[in-house]
């Protein structure tokens, strides 16, 4: 799969021969089952248009009556029809997704495509992880998002506070990039009351997955119910269920509790752990990592969305352990409050540090263009491209995979294109499969 699955035509008169649709074989067994329904209805009138065939059956006669054949031919024939039937109705039907101008064949043929793509596990939280699942999900079906769950702020801290229920914010923007209909459903769980006692500053999507887990029991559960109610593309965890909370040591000497609080700090972060200092991993991420073809690790707040997963040490031991293809996807821009001042090669050694393995990833992805008029807002956040310090990177062990990751921007911003990111992970990952198959020939 060298393109994505989205844009692929097929010939109209010779798709429905491509391997893999999973529907010829319904087809044939509709066929078969139609063929034995007609012969049993001619054994019972006692037509004979195949004579070899009507000799069998009437030495098969001589020792059970013809109506008993009859009826027992009948009854296959009929399990077999209805049976192909029914499975090309669910090979067929809820394939639209919202392309009007797709075919039901072009539908198909995507969908299982996408169901055969690699297994791919991406770790981390906030808007980059959200951003990152909308272009891999034109790659895979195949998706495990691991979101983390240390976040008090906002609208996910209120409900955190009063319900006592993990934050919701994260998973909401996962389950909404993952979802098919990605316009509708992310105004839907996007939407923020503007005004309404209790209500004002709320996102839909957050009370929707509160009231969920309320019915459910908890949040993993009301994550799956709502995921397929929203007929999401691979699925969001939460990396635990534990109450997490985040602390930062900052160089100063100065602990600084709460995720919301820590970029506010103004200070340089020595080292990041949870409160309670360990928090059980998921059994279910766990799985998910254990069997992914690919692992990813952010884009994303350093500090605040992409190592909090690390800092679950079953979640870090795993991802060092995996025979998985790594890659982390690194920030632009600086971080104002969190990754001031830092180089490529310090976002990977943070996140080494708090993993305790310089085996955590294979290769870093980093963007290698940007717009010549950049926005001075950046520079009035003081906030600047990430230095790609090549040397110290590769001292690291890390090779280095650079490609245009942005938008294309008249006003200067800087933001990652979804597609362009997922294309550039994918063809990673696909030249890294094929070097290691040729090292493999090779020995």
């Amino acid at each position: 799969m060298s393109k994505f699955t989205d844009n692929m035509k097929i010939p109209k008169d010779a798709g429905w021969l491509i391997p893999g649709l999973q529907v010829k074989r319904w087809f044939i067994m509709i066929f078969v089952g139609a063929v034995l329904i007609a012969l049993g209805l001619l054994i019972l009138c006692d037509i004979r248009p195949i004579f070899y065939t009507m000799e069998f059956i009437k030495k098969l006669a001589m020792r059970v009556s013809t109506e008993w054949i009859a009826f027992a031919v009948v009854m296959f024939g009929a399990a077999l029809f209805f049976k192909g039937w029914q499975k090309t109705n669910l090979s067929m039907l809820d394939l639209n997704n919202g392309k009007e101008n797709e075919t039901l064949l072009e539908a198909l043929y995507r969908r299982r495509k996408l169901n055969r793509g690699p297994k791919i596990v991406a770790i981390g939280g906030g808007t980059g992880l959200s951003m990152l699942l909308k272009g891999i999900k034109h790659i895979t079906n195949n998706i495990t998002a691991v979101v983390t769950v240390g976040d008090d702020g906002g609208s996910s801290g209120r409900l955190r506070e009063e319900l006592g229920v993990l934050p919701p914010g994260d998973i909401r923007n996962c389950i909404a990039a993952l979802a098919d209909d990605e316009d509708l459903v992310t105004k839907l769980f996007q939407y923020r009351f503007k005004s309404g006692e209790g209500l004002e500053g709320h996102s839909f999507g957050n009370l929707f997955l509160t009231a969920l887990c309320s019915i459910t029991g908890d949040m993993v559960r009301a994550v799956k119910e709502s995921s397929n109610v929203l007929s999401i593309r691979g699925r969001v965890l939460p990396s635990t269920l534990d109450d997490m909370k985040l602390v930062a040591e900052m160089e100063d000497g100065r602990i600084v509790h709460g995720e919301s609080n820590i970029p506010e700090a103004n200070g340089k972060i020595k080292r990041l752990y949870t409160d309670p200092k360990k928090c059980k991993a998921l059994e279910e991420v766990i799985f998910a990592i254990k069997s992914a073809d690919l692992i990813i690790l952010g884009p994303g707040s350093l500090y605040t969305s992409v190592i909090p997963n690390l800092l679950i040490e079953e979640i870090s031991k795993e991802v060092v352990a995996s025979n998985a293809k790594k890659i982390y996807v690194c920030n632009i821009m600086t971080q104002p409050g969190e990754t001031d001042g830092y180089s490529a090669s310090d976002h990977i050694q943070a996140l080494m540090r708090h993993a305790n393995s310089r085996k955590l990833i294979d290769a870093v992805l980093v963007n290698d263009y940007l717009p010549p008029n950049l926005a001075d807002k950046y520079r009035m956040a003081h906030s600047y491209p990430v230095k790609i310090d090549s040397d110290n990177i590769k001292k690291l062990g890390v090779k280095i995979f650079s490609k245009k990751l942005i938008e294309d921007s008249r006003e200067g911003l800087v933001r990652h294109s979804s597609h362009r990111v997922a294309r550039a992970i994918y063809y990673w990952f696909r030249k890294e499969l094929k070097n290691g198959k040729n090292k493999k020939d090779e020995d």
